[in-house]
């Protein structure tokens, strides 16, 4: 499949929208997506990391792990095994870490309330896929107020695996009340596209975390929302029928 990027033309003229009886669903990932928090994240595992005595890079391992909840994230910079409890207290402890650090610098992604509103008005269903607690939602939606965008919102705990097991995907389609075929994801991680194709979904990333070659195929790469419209996705929908073959 041939990723498009920004600035790519694609003709809109005939286009249908999302109607009552072939609604289409957009799936937000949190992270990365409606939020350009990468940065955070990374310092607050580093924190934590050299408070633990480790030398592992953060950057470097959320380059490969963004996506997953963060106590699986922990369990692969150890040597021998942990225990879950400890597991527990190190990612609460990198939760206060990150939330301290990114305290005042919660902001969504550019033009993103903008293309909610013009999604909604279209008719698509809108919902929230993350691998973050229950908690940590709340304190970026109901902060940013951007609850209220959102027909469905599922995180860890409504889970089993996280990404990039499909769960979280085929849990939000679930809940819409929609076949996969008819849900695009908004991902910027690679785990998280793996989840979206695994669950039989398109995806549209994000380039605030990762390069655009660094994904496998997405539908559009964006740097944000900003010249992203409801009739373009509707478009690449309809030109890219099937979800891609997640790589192992």
């Amino acid at each position: 499949m041939r990723r498009h990027e920004e600035g790519d033309e694609i003709s809109l003229s005939t286009t249908p929208m999302p109607s009552p009886s072939n609604p289409y669903a957009l799936i937000f990932d949190m992270d990365g997506v409606i939020i350009d928090n990468t940065a955070a994240q990374a310092r607050a595992f580093q924190l934590l990391f050299r408070d633990l005595g480790l030398t592992t890079n953060a950057r470097r391992l959320l380059r490969r792990l963004n996506g997953m909840p963060a106590g699986q994230i922990l369990k692969t910079v150890f040597t021998n095994p942990v225990p879950d409890k400890k597991i527990e207290e190190y990612a609460a402890q990198r939760e206060l870490l990150y939330r301290v650090l990114y305290w005042n610098k919660r902001q969504e992604v550019a033009g993103l309330r903008g293309f909610l509103q013009a999604a909604r008005t279209a008719g698509f269903r809108i919902a929230l896929g993350t691998g973050s607690g229950d908690d940590t939602i709340a304190y970026i939606l109901d902060y940013l107020d951007l609850r209220r965008y959102f027909d469905v919102v599922v995180g860890k705990d409504d889970v089993t695996k996280g990404k990039p097991h499909p769960d979280t995907y085929a849990t939000t389609a679930r809940k819409l009340g929609l076949p996969p075929q008819q849900c695009v994801v908004f991902e910027d991680a690679l785990l998280g596209e793996q989840a979206a194709y695994r669950a039989g979904m398109r995806c549209i990333a994000l380039s605030t975390t990762l390069k655009p070659s660094d994904f496998q195929a997405p539908l559009l790469v964006i740097p944000d929302f900003t010249h992203l419209t409801p009739e373009r996705v509707l478009a690449l929908l309809e030109q890219h029928p099937e979800a891609p073959k997640p790589k192992k």
